[in-house]
């Protein structure tokens, strides 16, 4: 029998000035959910029912951005996307530009499970959530008002904005400058120049005890992104990838993890270079993001965790079955 281990994530770049309040709200918010994996995997469950169960709850709750709480495109909606896949045969579902879907997760997995596809968008995937009677929420659902707030000082400095629910210590997210909270940099995605974007998207890697690998990656995108934008984290390969080996998901600068296949590169130099799976996975953050800022986390089929980031923080959390457990959010 293999060994049980679960990994996840709510995001990669943090700010550096986030409220010990806010750093603690977090870490509590990924415990519970990490303990509800935990539970479930000694309950037996397999790694993709474990996967989809915590990342549901992560989106269920506006601490990150993903499902309530997601970002908001430059229109002032929700745009989420999310994708799944089970190390067992590489079966994949994904969904982009969902708009009333509660749970993106559970509508991936659906596409996977009840469609001939791998892949449904927009229209596509809002008509095939509602012929699968999934849970439908009004977009205002999504929506916060720190959301709001911190979409029109996007607008205001024209830019991206990172950290976009986290104002500056003493700053009201809806009258502080735009100039306080959105700071100068030389960061660049598809080599152009923005300010630090919001990378907050949430994930969870597992392997069973019958050594399955299943992953899942659950996003609102970027603080005021244009409508139609789509990132890492339904692509499989980039975002999130899982085969008979291990199980990835990323966080971080979507256009990088996209060009560099972050995820599906984990397994290929376990693969094809013989790396264990922390090695695999701080070959590729170093090697593979170029200027790019990201993180992941990842298990393998032994029952290994392993997390990798070149940004700021990253939100995460573990477990193995042999009692090892941790969450945090700096190095």
């Amino acid at each position: 029998m293999a060994k049980w281990a679960i990994a996840i994530h709510g995001g990669a770049g943090v700010d550096p000035n986030l409220p010990e309040q806010r750093q603690e709200d977090a870490k509590r918010l990924l415990s519970r959910c990490l303990q509800i994996g935990v539970d479930a995997l000694k309950a037996n469950k397999t790694a993709l029912d474990v996967v989809e169960l915590v990342v549901r709850e992560l989106e269920s709750d506006p601490m990150f951005n993903s499902g309530r709480g997601s970002a908001l495109t430059a229109k002032g909606t929700v745009e989420m996307e999310a994708s799944i896949m089970d190390g067992r045969g590489r079966r994949c579902g994904a969904v982009s530009g969902l708009t009333t879907v509660k749970n993106p997760v559970s509508l991936a997995r659906l596409v996977m499970d009840r469609s001939p596809h791998s892949y449904l968008a927009f229209d596509g995937a809002e008509e095939f959530a509602r012929e699968q009677g999934v849970e439908i929420v009004d977009n205002s659902y999504f929506i916060t008002e720190e959301n709001i707030g911190m979409l029109k000082l996007a607008k205001e400095a024209n830019t991206i904005l990172f950290d976009y629910r986290i104002p500056l210590p003493g700053a009201d997210t809806c009258s502080a400058s735009v100039g306080s909270l959105v700071p100068d940099t030389t960061l660049q995605m598809n080599g152009l120049p923005i300010s630090i974007y919001s990378p907050e998207t949430v994930g969870c890697v597992v392997v069973d005890s019958t050594g399955n690998c299943a992953a899942a990656t659950s996003t609102g995108g970027l603080m005021n992104k244009k409508s139609g934008r789509i990132g890492d984290s339904p692509l499989i390969g980039s975002g999130t990838y899982a085969c008979d080996l291990c199980a990835i998901s990323c966080t971080g600068e979507g256009e990088a993890i996209i060009r560099s296949t972050l995820a599906r590169d984990v397994a290929a130099v376990m693969e094809y270079k013989g790396l264990n799976l922390q090695e695999a996975v701080d070959f590729v953050v170093k090697e593979r993001l170029d200027q790019g800022q990201a993180g992941l986390i990842a298990v393998s089929r032994n029952g290994e965790v392993a997390c990798k980031f070149n940004s700021n923080g990253m939100f995460r959390g573990c477990a193995t079955e042999d009692g090892y457990m941790e969450v945090g959010i700096w190095e």
